[in-house]
């Protein structure tokens, strides 16, 4: 299977632009699962410029309503 970074870097909602991972989905998503964390693209737009994506921090956004 082909990896289609050029696709996903157009939706991509990560703003840190450093990241290596950025638009390699798989990566990115092996990485944040690692850290117990979820990628920035599962988080509302102001959630994610925090750079807590916790799962703790993802279940409070759920709970209140936000995703």
């Amino acid at each position: 299977m082909d990896c289609k970074k050029e696709e996903h870097l157009k939706k991509c909602a990560c703003t840190y632009d450093a990241c290596a991972r950025k638009g390699v989905c798989c990566e990115c998503l092996s990485y944040h699962l690692r850290s117990r964390e979820l990628p920035g693209c599962c988080f509302p737009e102001k959630a994610e410029a925090t750079f807590d994506r916790s799962f703790e921090n993802f279940a409070r956004l759920v709970q209140s309503g936000k995703v």
